[in-house]
């Protein structure tokens, strides 16, 4: 039997390293480029069945033509988003699997560890000791313990970072468009959730619904001082009003694993390059503002995890009549799609 032959963009040591591991000994031929899936790169899959592609890969119309045109037959997302997919436009044309589960602890972990090391000043406080300046000057925090969290998501994520701040005593509150039932969470509108919440945490997938949810407006309407996490995906919140509303004292914190217009930046070794995002440059020239470089998924168990449901995805994809983790325009909100997966989406 002929090997299944995949091209890998966005490669990174760490992607090549666990799905070198997760792929021995089974029928894969994988091509790896560091280079992302654009227009530009396409034709680098040229030869190949299937092209894997993470959060930063643009898989727009003229993508999806080009890997037709290729015979390529599928997409393998590494990542449970695919909101740079146009699903809609592949629908008939190319299939599409994601891993929609692979360490919802990692993200949600993350997401507390940013929230710790704002509120106590942690990253300040090594830098100044790194410098044997013990001063405690500037450093005071504030007790999680009695707080109210808003959370807004509560798939698996949201779920397992809202047991994350029971167990430090916080009040949660939370706001999904599809409650999870019989899960003794308390549900309230957005509205509420902004006026209510010292902190706001972000564990939803990114539609065209909740495109820059966190605006303006919204921010008008939390609290003075809140803190707001984002570990989902960055378009969730407008970076321009975010900026205006730390300027204004508004936003007392944020946390920050996703940024809008990352894809050109983040992944990559910027430090001794100006970085032309001037958005961007100022959220971290801000002191109570935390960036990483989209980490929150980034521990062994996770990268373990999407490298073998990304293999077993393309397997079963060329193997059988159905991939149980495809994804289609049919079923964009994940909480409500009535496929069984027995058969291929088309």
């Amino acid at each position: 039997m002929e090997k299944i032959r995949i091209a890998f963009f966005d490669a990174k040591d760490y992607d090549r390293n666990s799905f070198v591991k997760a792929g021995e000994d089974r029928e894969f031929e994988i091509s790896y480029f560091e280079t992302r899936l654009t227009e530009a790169t396409v034709r680098l899959a040229e030869g190949h069945d299937a092209v894997c592609v993470f959060v930063n890969d643009d898989i727009n119309p003229a993508v999806i033509d080009a890997l037709v045109e290729m015979n390529v037959k599928l997409v393998a997302l590494r990542c449970a988003g695919y909101n740079n997919v146009d699903v809609k436009y592949a629908y008939k044309k190319i299939h599409i699997v994601r891993v929609p589960a692979y360490s919802p602890y990692a993200v949600a972990e993350h997401a507390m560890a940013l929230l710790l090391t704002s509120i106590r000043r942690i990253h300040k406080a090594y830098i100044r000791t790194k410098d044997f300046n013990f001063s405690l000057n500037g450093l005071t925090g504030f007790d999680l313990h009695g707080k109210t969290v808003g959370v807004v998501g509560t798939g698996k994520i949201g779920r397992i970072f809202i047991d994350i701040c029971r167990g430090f005593g916080m009040n949660v509150i939370a706001y999904d468009k599809f409650p999870a039932e019989g899960s003794g969470i308390t549900y309230v509108t957005l509205e509420e959730l902004w006026a209510q919440s010292d902190i706001i945490s972000f564990h939803c997938p990114l539609t065209d619904e909740n495109y820059h949810m966190v605006d303006a407006d919204s921010i008008r309407q939390m609290k003075k001082g809140v803190v707001l996490i984002n570990t989902s995906r960055g378009a969730l919140i407008d970076a321009e009003a975010l900026v205006e509303g730390i300027k204004q004292r508004k936003v007392g914190a944020a946390c920050l694993d996703v940024y809008e217009e990352e894809s050109n930046v983040f992944f990559h070794d910027y430090s001794n390059h100006i970085v032309d995002d001037d958005t961007l440059a100022r959220l971290i020239s801000m002191p109570n503002v935390i960036v990483t470089s989209h980490q929150a998924f980034l521990t062994e168990e996770a990268l373990t995890n999407i490298a073998d449901t990304t293999l077993a995805n393309v397997a079963e994809f060329f193997a059988k009549a159905y991939s149980k983790n495809e994804v289609c325009y049919k079923c964009p909100e994940v909480a409500t799609c009535k496929q069984q997966h027995e058969t291929k989406c088309f």
